[in-house]
């Protein structure tokens, strides 16, 4: 990422350097203090830049509601609670939290996708790919937020021992499913076709569960055996984790709501301590990318 100084700043937006700094005071710009100096990120300054962009009135576009869309996420829910920023939540999972994106139902959508690679590896960037690919978000910015943890959620003492999805197969353990276009099937079908298998090769409980912690309950119920969420999701419900993968937990939004008040208040969060720490109290979590631009369209 780029950094400006005070003084190539204040060239880069045609402005004087007061009033640059009256801008800082009142933070209403990008930037940040290194060792007593100001630095503005050039790519942060065309997005504010574009933000105020005024249009006739005919070309005017709604706003959407502050809400997050997308995949439910225990850090994310507290986070939107004590950020003040306003904003609500839907937790509906990543495909249909995109589509609400596209048709600007929602401010931002939660996202975790997943695909393999050409060499059969999981893809590192799946959640830029597929905002990438999106129609009608060609000005798509995708903001980190954490890294999770994901992996078979268990009973305690994990009676049957298993250490993975050749185990589920080999075992014919009854596994909890989650509903299609969701992150943790994304990851289960992926996984399953590495190992060269699939859903059909599962002894499957066919009632989806909604959410993570909506699986968790049915493995503490005794309902099922295993299934793919959170290591917090289990570590909150009291059961066993067999760690699988570790996942980048984004925010996709336009980059016209990057600066709304609302998400700026939960960008601003992000750099708070008492979110590493809520992340640590919870566990498998690294909040470290926490507020990077991770793509831009």
């Amino acid at each position: 990422m780029e950094f400006l100084t005070t003084s190539e700043a204040a060239d880069y937006l045609r402005l004087g350097e007061r009033k640059l700094y009256e801008l800082v005071t009142t933070g209403a710009i990008p930037c940040t203090k290194v060792t007593g100096k100001w630095l503005f990120p050039r790519h942060e300054l065309d997005l504010w830049v574009l933000s105020g962009l005024a249009r006739p009135a005919g070309m005017l576009i709604a706003e959407p509601p502050p809400v997050v869309g997308g995949s439910q996420d225990e850090l994310l829910d507290w986070s939107l609670r004590e950020s003040g920023s306003g904003l609500g939540s839907m937790s509906e999972g990543s495909a249909r939290g995109l589509e609400r994106l596209q048709r600007d139902e929602v401010m931002a959508v939660a996202m975790h996708f997943h695909s393999l690679d050409a060499d059969g590896n999981l893809a590192a960037e799946a959640n830029a790919t597929v905002l990438r690919d999106a129609p009608d978000l060609h000005d798509a910015l995708l903001v980190a937020f954490a890294r999770r943890e994901q992996g078979l959620v268990l009973p305690p003492g994990n009676p049957k021992r298993l250490r993975g999805l050749s185990d589920v197969l080999a075992l014919g353990a009854r596994m909890a499913m989650r509903q299609q276009g969701t992150g943790a099937q994304m990851l289960l079908d992926v996984l399953l076709k590495r190992a060269g298998a699939s859903t059909r090769d599962l002894r499957r409980i066919e009632m989806p569960a909604l959410t993570g912690p909506d699986l968790a309950e049915i493995v503490r119920a005794g309902q099922a055996d295993c299934g793919i969420a959170t290591r917090a999701s289990a570590r909150s419900a009291g059961l066993d984790f067999v760690p699988l993968v570790w996942e980048n937990f984004d925010l996709a939004m336009r980059q016209r709501s990057y600066f709304r008040p609302a998400m700026q208040g939960l960008i601003r969060f992000l750099g708070e301590k008492r979110l590493l720490q809520r992340a640590e109290e919870l566990t498998g979590y690294d909040p470290s990318p926490a507020g990077q631009i991770r793509f831009a369209a």
